[in-house]
C-alpha cells in the first residue's frame, strides 16, 4: 500500500510539473533575399498565428515574456527587422533603411515561415510595418493588438516629435540629423523604458541593456537616423490605414500605456472612430507596457484572440 501511494504521489507530482512546464521557445534564422532575419517562435504549427512586431530601439526581445504566455494555444512568431536585434544589418549602400523596405522584408518573412493568416501585435515601429502589411494583404490579418502604435495625427501632436518633424522638413540638414543622435544614447534608451512607469522596480534593466548593446554596433547609428527620417513617410499613409480599418473592420484590442510621452493616449482614442469591434484599455503604464503590465496584456490578449481567431 505504501509503495502504491508513493508511486501515485510521484505520478501526480510529475504530471503537475509537466503541465506547468513553459512552452519551448526556439531561436531561428531565415534568409529573406540578402537579409538574415532572426526570429523567436513557439507554439503548435497548426495553431492560430500571432505575429509580434517590435518597436524602437528594441527587437523581438521585448516579447521574451509574452511569447511563452501565449504559446500553449497560439503559434507565436517575433522577427527582428534588418538592423535590429540579431538580424543582419546590411550596409546602407546595399539596403535602404525605410519603412517600406522593413515592411517588405517582414512580408516576405511571413511567406518564408508559412504564415498564411495571422493576428498582428504592433508597438511603436511595429505599427507602420504592420499596417503596411494589413493594407497590402487584408485577407491575411485576423485581428490586431495595438500597444502604443500610432495611426492618427493626434498621436504625433506633442513636443517629442518636434525635432523629428524639423528633420523631415529639411532632410539634407546635417544639423537637424545630428540633433537626433541623443535619442540613440543609453540615457534615452533607459528613459523609454522607465519614464512614466509608476514602479520602476518592475522594469528589468536587461531590456534596455540588451537594446543598447545592439544599438551601439558600428554603423548602426546611421541606420537608425535613416529610419528617423523615413518615419516621416508614415503620416501621409494614415488616411489609407484608417480606410483599411473602416472597410475591413478587423477586430482590434487596444492595450495602451497612458503615460507614454512618445505615443500619448491621444493617439489611442481615434481608433474608436473607425472600428466597430474594438476592446479598449488604457493601462497605468508607459511606452514599453509589457515590462510592467505583461501579465495583464497577456490575459487580455488570450481572451481577445480566443473570441476572434480560430485554428487553420
Amino acid at each position: 500500500m505504501f509503495r502504491t501511494f508513493t508511486l501515485l504521489t510521484a505520478f501526480a507530482l510529475t504530471a503537475t510539473v509537466t503541465a506547468a512546464d513553459p512552452p519551448t521557445v526556439r531561436y531561428r534564422m531565415v534568409k529573406v533575399g540578402d537579409v538574415e532575419v532572426f526570429y523567436r517562435e513557439a507554439g503548435p504549427k497548426d495553431a492560430p498565428a500571432v505575429l509580434l512586431l517590435h518597436g524602437f530601439p528594441t527587437s523581438s526581445q521585448m516579447f521574451r515574456n509574452l511569447i511563452p504566455a501565449l504559446a500553449d494555444k497560439y503559434r507565436v512568431i517575433a522577427p527582428d527587422y534588418p538592423g535590429f536585434g540579431h538580424s543582419s544589418a546590411p550596409p546602407r549602400d546595399k539596403f535602404r533603411y525605410t519603412f517600406d523596405n522593413l515592411a517588405d522584408v517582414v512580408d516576405r518573412f511571413t511567406e518564408e515561415v508559412g504564415l498564411a493568416r495571422y493576428a498582428l501585435y504592433v508597438q511603436d515601429y511595429g505599427a507602420p510595418v504592420g499596417y503596411r502589411l494589413a493594407v497590402k494583404h487584408p485577407d491575411r490579418v485576423t485581428a490586431i493588438v495595438v500597444q502604443n502604435g500610432n495611426a492618427y495625427d493626434e498621436g504625433l501632436d506633442n513636443d517629442f516629435w518636434k525635432p523629428l518633424k524639423a528633420y523631415w522638413k529639411d532632410p539634407s540638414s546635417k544639423e537637424k540629423r545630428d540633433a537626433l543622435r541623443p535619442f540613440l544614447k543609453p540615457d534615452a534608451t533607459k528613459w523609454q523604458y522607465t519614464h512614466g512607469s509608476k514602479d520602476v522596480e518592475l522594469v528589468s534593466p536587461d531590456g534596455p541593456a540588451h537594446d543598447q548593446y545592439l544599438l551601439d554596433r558600428p554603423g548602426n547609428d546611421e541606420i537608425q537616423l535613416d529610419l528617423f527620417l523615413s518615419y516621416g513617410s508614415n503620416p501621409p499613409l494614415y488616411p489609407a490605414w484608417q480606410e483599411y480599418f473602416r472597410r475591413h473592420q478587423p477586430p482590434v484590442l487596444v492595450v495602451w500605456g497612458k503615460h507614454d510621452q512618445i505615443f500619448p493616449a491621444a493617439g489611442a482614442d481615434p481608433y474608436k472612430r473607425d472600428l466597430r469591434t474594438i476592446e479598449f484599455h488604457l493601462l497605468d503604464a508607459s511606452h514599453f507596457a509589457l515590462e510592467t503590465h505583461g501579465a495583464e496584456i497577456a490575459r487580455l490578449m488570450r481572451g481577445f484572440l480566443g473570441r476572434h481567431t480560430t485554428r487553420k
